[in-house]
């Protein structure tokens, strides 16, 4: 049964759903095909590697949808969630422990950035923008985490102090000066974005590290 259908999928290049228990949310909505026998969704795409393919419901209905939900069912998917992905699990974690105190997420998100610069001792370049560039993608993710900007103004400022800091120097390196100079722009177009009195702050900060 299970080699019919890939025959059946990879012959027509479609993704299908047999009797509709692959079509979830939209197995109501599953068109006959009488050539096959079985039942195609509009949810499930075509895909050129002829893998099964189920397009996303937009933020609007997955918020109508979620709205019909009782406390106990929302719980349940939210868990679920969390134990499918790693990420998922922490945004849960800011969402629930962290955002309450947003100044006690960047200090502590700014010693783990400090502590991974610290652990890098090797003289390779290879290496160190490696290790560099792990750091920043973390850095990055705590940002998303966040949304705030003054959040990702002020763990981006730390991640470039740290970055001027490291041995061997940045400035000997052009991919790491290339990337030291993308975080300074970066910041410095959030600043514009920010309220005056903080723009003043936050700038000197920038043309201090930037000296």
């Amino acid at each position: 049964y299970a080699k019919l259908e890939l025959f059946i999928r990879s012959s027509l290049g479609w993704s299908l759903s047999l009797n509709g228990s692959l079509a979830g949310r939209n197995s109501h909505k599953l068109l006959p095909n009488r050539q096959t026998g079985f039942n195609l969704s509009p949810y499930l795409l075509p895909s050129p590697l002829n893998a099964l393919a189920m397009q996303a419901a937009s933020i609007k209905e997955l918020k109508k949808a979620l709205a019909d939900r009782n406390p106990h069912e929302l719980q349940s998917m939210i868990l679920r969630l969390a134990k499918f992905k790693k990420e998922n699990k922490e945004l849960l974690t800011y969402l629930l422990f962290e955002s309450q105190d947003e100044e006690s997420y960047v200090r502590h998100i700014q010693e783990d950035i400090s502590e991974q610069f610290a652990q890098i001792s090797s003289r390779s370049w290879y290496i160190i923008k490696k290790q560099v560039r792990k750091i920043l993608r973390q850095t990055k993710t705590a940002v998303r985490y966040s949304g705030k900007k003054e959040t990702e103004v002020e763990l981006l400022l730390h991640f470039v102090y740290e970055l001027k800091a490291l041995q061997p120097s940045y400035t000997r390196n052009s991919v790491m000066r290339n990337l030291f100079q993308r975080q300074v722009d970066r910041v410095d177009k959030i600043l514009g974005t920010l309220h005056e009195d903080l723009q003043y702050d936050y700038r000197l900060e920038l043309e201090q590290l930037i000296e």
